[in-house]
């Protein structure tokens, strides 16, 4: 783009905040600013310590809005997160009591912890930007955005999310350590970070209110994408649901394909990536940076696959490999 609006250049600005923030986790960086850009929910998975916590709460620094974390456990009950009716004997009416719910950023650590009514509830919310007590709707704030983390080492005592479920998520985002010059980066900004909490929190400068989200929103939706493009974004998702026509390897692979909200988070998605990285117009290699994120939830491999050691992931290159580019 040769010239940046207001709030893409605030977002851009937002980005290399985080990026010196967040060290060597500048994926997860991007895909929680595409999440929000495409107004969608993130999964992320990885390893305790790897910053998760820690990225969604800085970019609560910078946002206006309000930030809130939910511990999720086994004895997590609905109300817990949405609020409930109360009752007040001076006045003989029930008051609805606001839940966690209703901030602007949500951080759902551990969702896979807690029941499956739980875990519902959360995704109504993601789903609808709303919550039902009772016989009453109550709408939430926006922005709204929801991440929720699953730690893949402990999985003992955990309730894994249905496939229905998982499909609410915008994109599901895995996370690894970072390498030895990323590590050192860590350990610097950590005795930065140290410091500063003896000598007064340092002040930020960036700022990311909600005409720029909203506006920013906005652009995205209105990027131009090319029929080409269009039509090469909706033959990988349907490829995914008839594999047989591409190869027998996918046809083996592949039980179930991604649903009509595949093809729409992959479209909402790449244009976010686009404009993300300043350009007025969606490439295929925009498609494709993002596909895996988009498609890795959603896509179910067999049984045979699995005891072949494939994964989604290797299901997802092998679709980028078979379906041509218009």
């Amino acid at each position: 783009m040769t010239t940046l609006s207001a709030s893409h250049a605030a977002f851009i600005q937002a980005r290399k905040h985080l990026q010196t923030r967040i060290i060597g986790q500048n994926i997860l960086v991007d895909r929680l600013l595409i999440a929000l850009l495409a107004d969608g929910h993130l999964l992320v998975e990885g390893a305790p310590g790897l910053a998760k916590t820690t990225a969604i709460k800085e970019l609560s620094e910078i946002l206006e809005g309000d930030f809130h974390r939910l511990q999720f456990t086994p004895d997590l009950l609905p109300g817990d997160l949405t609020g409930s009716d109360v009752y007040r004997p001076e006045t003989g009416e029930f008051i609805f009591q606001k839940g966690p719910l209703f901030h602007n950023l949500i951080l759902a650590d551990e969702i896979n912890r807690a029941p499956a009514k739980v875990q519902s509830a959360l995704l109504e919310a993601m789903g609808e930007h709303q919550i039902t007590v009772g016989s009453k709707t109550y709408a939430l704030p926006r922005p709204f955005l929801v991440m929720a983390t699953q730690n893949p080492i402990e999985q003992e005592g955990t309730y894994p999310l249905p496939e229905a479920q998982l499909d609410r998520f915008l994109m599901h985002v895995f996370i690894d350590y970072p390498d030895a010059k990323a590590e050192k980066m860590i350990l610097n900004l950590a005795r930065h970070q140290a410091k500063e909490i003896f000598g007064g929190a340092a002040t930020t400068k960036v700022h990311l209110s909600k005409s720029d989200v909203e506006t920013a929103q906005q652009e995205v939706l209105d990027l131009h994408m090319a029929e080409p493009v269009e039509e090469y974004l909706i033959q990988l998702v349907l490829a995914s649901r008839n594999p047989s026509a591409y190869s027998e390897k996918l046809a083996r692979w592949i039980s179930y394909g991604g649903s009509p909200r595949a093809t729409i988070s992959l479209d909402r998605c790449a244009r976010a990536h686009a404009w993300l990285n300043e350009r007025d117009y969606v490439s295929p290699e925009d498609v494709q940076a993002v596909a895996h994120d988009v498609l890795r939830h959603r896509i179910l491999i067999s049984y045979e696959a699995e005891a072949e050691g494939i994964t989604s992931d290797h299901v997802i290159q092998e679709l980028i490999k078979q379906v041509p580019v218009s």
